[in-house]
């Protein structure tokens, strides 16, 4: 007998992703397709959010898109938020783990943060399907203790390492998440809802004299690109966490 959608996902949590046990297809076309495995699967569910965004991958999308039914799907998947988890797993296989260097450390966590964060920016909402979700494949634990292994050898206290590896990878996924719907919108030629610098020292200078910081401070408040506010925001968060020390 087959393993179940369920036994399959246990055995990718003991052993890794298995794309085996392809399912075969059945009807008048089903000896010209290929059959159905696991990586078909999440490289198709990849090429769909590439092109029309995360938000339009449901599973029905998906069966559509590799000309099979639904229920070939759940053959290996147990459902949508299975197919969630091996799809952020895969993006973090993706990523390289350095030896942790107490020297270096902090250098260290943030190429990590950087490496994720540039993964997600790849499909446009796809860090959504890392919230909510407890890790437990093995691609994505692997990120998590070599972020926690890396903060270790910095010194930091084992229970603000733990915290400190939810709370970067919860600020990635989230500013990967709004870049991601701010690019959809210019894109779709949405404009009016995500302005430009000109625009917004525009709007601020234009504000009643109730907003005084706000109006005096207009070029600090619009200043640098986005990747400038994440790599201020990763290392703020780095430099509060007890026992850091910037000159590490």
């Amino acid at each position: 007998m087959s393993p179940t959608p369920e036994q399959r996902r246990a055995a990718r949590h003991q052993l890794g992703t298995d794309s085996t046990a392809p399912t075969a297809r059945r009807g008048p076309s089903g000896g010209r397709k290929k059959p159905i495995t696991v990586d078909a699967i999440i490289s198709t569910a990849f090429g769909l959010v590439e092109s029309e965004g995360y938000e339009a991958l449901t599973m029905r999308r998906l069966a559509a898109a590799l000309e099979t039914g639904p229920s070939s799907l759940y053959a290996h998947v147990v459902n949508k938020e299975d197919l969630d988890e091996l799809l952020i797993g895969r993006l973090c296989a993706e990523i390289d783990l350095p030896e942790p260097d107490p020297a270096a450390w902090r250098q260290q966590i943030v190429s990590v943060c950087t490496r994720l964060r540039d993964q997600y920016l790849r499909y446009p909402g796809i860090s959504r399907a890392a919230f909510a979700a407890a890790p437990s494949n093995l691609d994505t634990l692997r990120v998590a203790e070599g972020m926690l292994a890396i903060l270790l050898a910095g010194g930091i206290a084992p229970q603000a390492a733990a915290w400190a590896v939810d709370s970067l990878s919860l600020y990635v996924g989230a500013y990967s998440l709004e870049l991601s719907l701010a690019n959809r919108r210019t894109g779709r030629g949405d404009d009016g809802w995500v302005v430009g610098r000109d625009e917004l020292l525009r709007r601020f200078a234009a504000l009643p004299d109730t907003f005084p910081q706000t109006k005096r401070y207009a070029a600090e408040l619009t200043a640098g690109t986005v990747h400038d506010r994440f790599d201020f925001t990763v290392g703020l968060m780095i430099d509060g966490l007890p026992g850091s020390r910037r000159d590490s």
